[in-house]
């Protein structure tokens, strides 16, 4: 961590500048598991905290053990009962589906490149390349992550460089070219940027 830090601040003295007011990098780590791309799903488009009492009504629902079948043996109703919508019912149930026909492997995903695992989880009903990111993020810690058209990365941007309105994907991706190969950290600071110092 202390390499990847060391290259941002020298690349880039805003970012620098954010990195010193947020303080330690503190990521908080989940499992690559079907349990954290469910969870990915329930919280699109969500506040965190509507999204966090449905997740955990979910996971309750599922029982000891969450998994693709667990899932299965809930009915439409039982997992709309847990607040989700008849849109995400219909994206979990996919995921499960196809993961327990293997067409998804979770145990794959670590031996794979960032643009293997994207193609891979994408082909589940709903997911698309900035859930298939943040998996790469938060689950398996790819390191070069750079979600271009997440609202909290471009908000953020917009505020430490003075920006009047938040930068598009393609002028963030000409931004991030110099925090390469660690934009998984800089994305980091910049969420935690616009909460303030990380308690995390």
């Amino acid at each position: 961590m202390r390499e990847a830090l060391a290259h941002l601040r020298k690349s880039d003295p805003v970012l620098a500048r954010v990195i010193k007011a947020v303080g330690p990098y503190r990521l908080v780590k989940r499992e690559p598991t079907i349990e954290t791309l469910c969870r990915s799903i329930v919280y699109q488009q969500l506040s965190g905290k509507a999204a966090a009492t449905i997740f955990a009504r979910f996971k309750k629902a599922t029982g000891r053990s969450f998994s693709a079948k667990s899932i299965l043996k809930l009915s439409t109703e039982d997992l709309r009962a847990c607040g989700l919508s008849q849109q995400k019912v219909s994206y979990i149930r996919d995921l499960a589906e196809r993961t327990l026909r293997k067409e998804i492997d979770f145990r794959r995903l670590p031996a794979m490149s960032d643009e293997e695992v994207i193609e891979h989880l994408t082909r589940i009903k709903g997911v698309g390349v900035w859930t298939a990111q943040m998996f790469l993020l938060f689950a398996l810690e790819r390191k070069n992550v750079m979600p271009a058209a997440d609202l909290g990365v471009r908000n953020a941007i917009a505020k430490a460089y003075g920006l009047e309105t938040p930068p598009k994907a393609k002028e963030i991706l000409l931004i991030s070219q110099r925090w390469h190969p660690y934009c998984s950290v800089a994305t980091w600071y910049l969420w935690r940027s616009l909460d303030g110092p990380a308690e995390i």
